[in-house]
């Protein structure tokens, strides 16, 4: 009797995970494989190696006309009168962000060198003082390309090439800048074990190595990226080529004329014609605690208005809108991720390129009042004291380096401070980069969550217990730790909601993490949490009105007005133009004309922000979706056609364009966009799952449970994808295979709500009373 019941659960299934996978919000930044694209701008022609090619929408890079910018005054300027901070700058890895190749810039071997990738073989070679590669272009074939730029320069250095259309793109082989008893000098593939080709969409000549969006506006001061959707070509230009003075300080005009001033007018102006300054970090006063070991900050002064600014690059983040200075607020111009699942491990300690900011945000060093500048020279950028000293400055050297606290020999690589407290993670191939939240090893952790520690990471023939055993005879029983919460909620424990709910609401916890848990919190949507929710909508905490306007797309229609109206009237752009976006559609003749004035504001500066970055595929379906929930359909599917010809490999946007086909009775059009999809997907599961849900509504069940299969089997599966095949297969019958499916879900998502529940249905179904109650209680 109770099949039927589960069979029109299905037929709901189909239908929520329609909704689902039609959900096309999406972050901006850098892409990785999980997410890739690809593009269909114009192919770039090869270029002569005698010439440079012509640029439709004007030369990439070129330095505006003088008054352009004409706050701007370059580094130069500021050399007279800062001699010692400009000659700090000069070859420091800001200084040699990025620069016009010659014999001083590149440090790569063009002495007619070789490099062989999957029998692809590149040459580097130099002729008449100009610098050149001779490698695969868009074709696949060998061309010769003008080295427009170099970029970076250590531990490895790019090469950037002009292509038509604006775009400069970053070439993946690179050169090793490390000694060579490091393994360096040497020519090395980003990607070395998998053959990059021309179709793919992480090969040079693709959107995703395009210099314009994934890196320009860190590596030159005041750039201006200048895309024009409609010629699908860039304009970019810069102040100054390189990270100069006034991409910290801010554009110096208003500072030349204060120092032209009399000494009694220079003295009447506080602000030395800067809009920030970073003068709290030397005014704090800290003092040793001879108890503890570690300094404390002794006045109430501001000692981090630098981090923010810091951010604007080294973070994980989305650039919103142009023209961000110094001073302007970050939340303003910038999408920052949060601690994302793959971005991060359970506990926060990095995994993907996450660039600082979020890392640090979650140290008890910030907590205390510490920023960047007090371990960095934040001109030559290198540490204010070598080795353990730089953290003796706070941290009393008797007390923590020695051999009682860190149990390595004196001088030794496991007696220094980063060793356990900043272990580096490898990216592109040579770049080691430490993790900046400076915690304390947990292998007890790490036996719980599978998050990595810096002791198994040296001692990888011991285990995890072991490490624990010693720490724990040394220094006691370790605290709870918030890393326990954010795996809960990950693979979707049954307690995951109130764990959350008392992560969220303990204030001593870093406000990133506790962000990080209200963007989690929708996932368990009850009474209780929303209520909490608009609390947090009503509070005063930026990130966690982030983590709130990030998540609302997760949650009910009819409650988002209740927690998306107060975010609009925030001070931060991008919190109230996400507000705005979840709230689309909904009839707003109800609520008073304030909030309808600020909901348009917003909208209009989400719908700005998705124009700004209409490079991407994922703008375009952000903005698509939005048209959609407007209910201009025709709009809508002009977008998503326009994203999937921009990049077919990116997922979203194939899956939202074939339910808007759905959605407008054109099953057929959606089946066959997603099986023409499918042939070239690198991730094939979730169009697998999606065409499958779409055999359902056709009851073609047996092609269905197909491609259902190949979705909950794959790699990259998720629990939804394994319940629903589940579903399917006990809806035709097959009830034992089912409970192994969900069972095999339960092994990989631990307490998954909706695999639990499935359990205790089936299991009722077949008469296994004692299998039901004990999912039942797993439930519970």
């Amino acid at each position: 009797m109770r099949r039927p019941i589960l069979f029109l659960l299905l037929t709901l299934l189909v239908s929520a995970c329609d909704k689902e996978a039609g959900s096309g919000e999406t972050e901006g930044g850098r892409s990785a494989r999980s997410a890739p694209v690809a593009t269909t701008v114009p192919d770039a022609a090869p270029v002569s190696s005698a010439s440079m090619p012509t640029q439709a929408g004007g030369k990439t890079g070129q330095q505006p006309q003088a008054d352009a910018h004409p706050d701007y005054v370059g580094a130069a300027q500021c050399a007279s009168c800062h001699q010692q901070a400009f000659e700090d700058w000069q070859k420091s890895h800001h200084d040699l962000a990025m620069k016009t190749p010659n014999a001083e810039t590149v440090v790569g071997n063009f002495d007619n060198s070789t490099f062989d990738y999957f029998g692809t073989e590149s040459t580097f070679y130099q002729r008449d003082d100009k610098y050149f590669v001779r490698t695969d272009g868009p074709d696949g074939k060998l061309h010769d390309y003008p080295i427009a730029y170099t970029f970076g320069v250590y531990p490895l250095q790019q090469y950037l090439i002009e292509f038509p259309g604006g775009r400069l793109q970053a070439l993946s082989v690179s050169w090793d800048s490390r000694p060579k008893e490091e393994g360096g000098q040497r020519w090395f593939h980003l990607y070395p074990d998998e053959e990059i080709k021309p179709d793919d969409p992480l090969h040079w000549t693709g959107i995703n190595q395009n210099w314009n969006f994934q890196c320009a506006d860190c590596h030159s001061t005041n750039l201006h990226k200048n895309y024009d959707p409609a010629s699908q070509t860039f304009s970019t230009e810069w102040s100054e080529i390189n990270v100069g003075c006034e991409s910290c300080h801010g554009p110096g005009r208003k500072h030349l004329e204060w120092a032209a001033q009399s000494e009694q007018q220079r003295a009447s102006d506080a602000s030395r014609g800067f809009d920030i300054g970073f003068d709290g970090r030397r005014q704090g006063r800290w003092a040793m605690d001879a108890a503890t070991g570690i300094a404390h900050l002794q006045n109430d002064v501001p000692t981090q208005q630098e981090i923010p600014v810091c951010a604007q690059c080294h973070s994980r983040r989305g650039t919103q809108h142009p023209g961000v200075r110094p001073a302007d607020d970050y939340l303003d111009f910038f999408h920052p991720a949060l601690l994302s699942d793959g971005l991060y491990h359970a506990d926060g300690q990095i995994n993907d390129e996450v660039y600082v900011w979020g890392s640090f945000l979650q140290s008890k060093m910030h907590s205390a009042g510490v920023t960047c500048s007090n371990c960095h020279n934040p001109h030559s950028l290198e540490l204010r004291a070598p080795g353990n000293d730089v953290c003796a400055q706070c941290h009393l050297p008797t007390k923590f380096d020695t051999a009682e606290h860190h149990f390595h020999p004196a001088g030794s690589e496991g007696a220094q401070c980063v060793s356990c407290h900043m272990p580096d993670k490898v990216y592109m191939q040579v770049d080691a980069r430490r993790d900046h939240s400076f915690r304390v090893p947990r292998p007890d952790l790490s036996e719980k969550i599978g998050s990595p520690n810096a002791c198994i990471g040296c001692h990888t023939d011991q285990t995890n217990a072991w490490a624990a055993e010693v720490l724990e005879k040394k220094f006691g029983l370790p605290d709870s730790h918030y890393g326990e919460t954010l795996y809960a909620a990950r693979t979707g424990a049954a307690d995951a909601e109130s764990q959350l709910l008392k992560l969220v609401m303990d204030e001593q916890q870093p406000e990133i993490v506790r962000a990080t848990a209200v963007s989690m919190l929708p996932r368990y949507l009850s009474q209780t949490s929303a209520q909490v929710l608009q609390v947090i909508a009503q509070g005063d905490d930026a990130l966690l009105h982030l983590g709130l306007a990030q998540s609302l797309d997760q949650v009910p229609q009819q409650v988002r007005p209740a927690l998306a109206i107060p975010l609009l009237y925030e001070d931060e752009r991008v919190t109230a133009s996400l507000a705005a976006s979840a709230m689309a559609g909904a009839p707003l003749g109800q609520y008073p004309q304030e909030v309808r004035k600020r909901y348009e504001s917003a909208l209009a500066d989400y719908v700005a922000t998705a124009e700004f970055n209409s490079d991407r595929p994922e703008s375009l379906v952000n903005l698509a979706s939005l048209r959609g929930r407007e209910g201009n359909l025709v709009e809508a599917e002009r977008l998503l056609k326009e994203a999937v010809a921009l990049a077919p490999y990116f997922t979203p946007g194939v899956i939202n364009l074939a339910d808007l086909y759905r959605a407008s009775g054109r099953e057929a059009d959606s089946e066959a966009l997603l099986r023409d999809a499918l042939r070239g997907a690198l991730d094939k599961a979730p169009i697998q799952h999606t065409l499958g849900l779409g055999l359902v509504r056709q009851k073609r069940m047996a092609e269905a449970l197909v491609m259902l299969q190949a979705a909950a089997h794959s790699e990259s599966a998720t629990a939804r994808y394994i319940y629903v095949y589940a579903i399917a297969l006990n809806s035709q019958g097959e009830p034992a295979q089912a409970i192994a499916e969900l069972e095999r879900g339960l092994a990989r998502f631990p307490g998954d709500r909706q695999i639990l529940s499935a359990l205790v249905s089936i299991h009722h179904e077949q008469g296994n009373e004692a299998a039901a109650q004990r999912y039942q209680q797993q439930l519970q």
